[in-house]
């Protein structure tokens, strides 16, 4: 192995790449293929009443539509179970999957869509997570008493704490509070959602991919198509781009149940507007940072809100809620921590991973949050990080032990490369001792 480290090595894939003969999910072609496209909700918020396709079936090209009466299992998908694939009645989010049409090409699925009667009662939604969180909001997912999510029954607050810190905040010198807001973002890889499925001559449903965790959908995929593993041959393929975007299914439920109904090799994709009006996205965010920190710029204690909007279902934001409370008072020794988080829903596309997952959401106030105490005490912002960064075998908020700790080596070369002298005192510092 060691003819390899420290030099650079070409990517095995990279050639096809750069020469344009790599091979794409999108660029998979089986012959008599036929194309599927999703009648989406016009609305954020509806009941669906009625749902009749008898003109879609006239049109010439069309060859089926496929329903939620289609899915042979459950019509469930997400990391925690609780999204329709084809929803039939209430609905939570504008763009959510209802049926899908299939037809010769493409063109003509899209235009039998406008034949598609649906009748819809419009309910008022709700977009904005604090106003989700009033009694009185309109409640998201039919059945459930509020719009945030319990990690267990009747909780929906997850708290992660370390020292005591009422304590802590007793023996601050100062106490600096602040609000953050982070917006939703939307990964735009180059290559959008799509799948190919078809049946092989030994009865496998054969699904090629472009996932980013096989392994996870193929679980999925099996509870919905109702069959086992073994008879289901999920090819992942080459990826155009996911950036976490492609850990959630978007195409190959319906390319599957598609091709299962129809016995015919089936392409789903979407466009370019249907990825970034409907597609999971990285939900947005806001901390409420509360600071106690000693006149010579030491931490000691830390009380954090994070409050997470998850959009319709629950994609991956739960979990996004309890990684980021974990790090979200940054790489810094505080020994009084207290993070409350909470997960809430709105009619608004789900939150999923996304680049940095989680983690960076916390960093970016905990570090905004420390340069206004620095601001506040007139000291230079080098040196609280240096003073408070973690040194090895400090606790972390979750009370885990640091181990390799490196953000007082890492902050020394960031300094030389940006040509900046720091003074001798920080230069002596390691995350060796304290």
């Amino acid at each position: 192995m060691t003819e390899y480290v420290g030099k650079s090595m070409p990517r095995y894939n990279g050639l096809g790449q750069v020469n344009g003969t790599a091979i794409f999910v999108d660029d998979v072609q089986i012959p008599g293929m036929l194309y599927a496209k999703l009648l989406r909700s016009p609305v954020s918020r509806g009941t669906i009443k009625n749902l009749d396709f008898s003109a879609v079936k006239k049109i010439p090209g069309v060859v089926g539509v496929v329903t939620a009466d289609d899915i042979p299992g459950q019509n469930l998908c997400g990391t925690y179970g609780d999204q329709a694939v084809l929803n039939p009645k209430d609905i939570r989010y504008k763009g959510e999957p209802i049926a899908a049409v299939v037809a010769t090409d493409e063109d003509t699925a899209v235009g039998a869509l406008s034949e598609a009667k649906l009748d819809i009662e419009e309910l008022t939604p709700v977009f904005d997570m604090f106003e989700a969180m009033k009694p009185d909001a309109p409640i998201v997912r039919p059945g459930t008493p509020n719009n945030l999510f319990e990690y267990l029954p009747g909780v929906t607050t997850r708290i992660i704490k370390i020292g005591d810190i009422e304590a802590g905040f007793k023996e601050a010198d100062h106490i600096i509070e602040g609000r953050y807001k982070e917006g939703v973002q939307d990964h735009c890889a180059m290559e959008p959602q799509v799948s190919v499925a078809y049946i092989d001559d030994s009865g496998r449903l054969v699904i090629h991919t472009h996932s980013q965790c096989v392994n996870l959908q193929l679980g999925m995929l099996c509870g919905i198509f109702n069959l086992p593993q073994s008879k289901i041959n999920y090819m992942g393929g080459r990826t155009g781009g996911g950036f976490g975007s492609k850990n959630e299914i978007n195409c190959d439920h319906i390319s599957g149940l598609a091709a299962l109904k129809f016995h015919k090799p089936v392409k789903f994709r979407l466009t370019r507007q249907e990825e970034l009006l409907y597609t999971g996205k990285r939900g947005a965010w806001v901390f409420d940072y509360k600071t106690g920190v000693k006149n010579d710029g030491r931490i000691v204690a830390s009380h954090i809100k994070e409050y997470h909007d998850s959009g319709a279902y629950c994609g991956f934001s739960p979990y996004a809620t309890e990684k980021c409370a974990m790090f979200a008072s940054g790489p810094y020794y505080i020994p009084n921590i207290r993070v409350e988080g909470q997960t809430i829903f709105t009619n608004k596309p789900v939150g999923i991973s996304m680049r940095g997952f989680a983690i960076i959401n916390g960093q970016i106030p905990a570090d905004v949050q420390m340069s206004r105490i620095a601001e506040k005490l007139g000291m230079d912002p080098w040196e609280i990080r240096f003073i408070n960064a973690f040194r090895d075998d400090d606790i972390g908020a979750s009370q885990y032990v640091v181990k390799a700790a490196g953000a007082i080596e890492a902050m020394k070369k960031c300094a030389e490369v940006a040509g900046i002298q720091l003074p001798e005192k920080l230069l002596q510092m390691s995350s060796r001792r304290r």
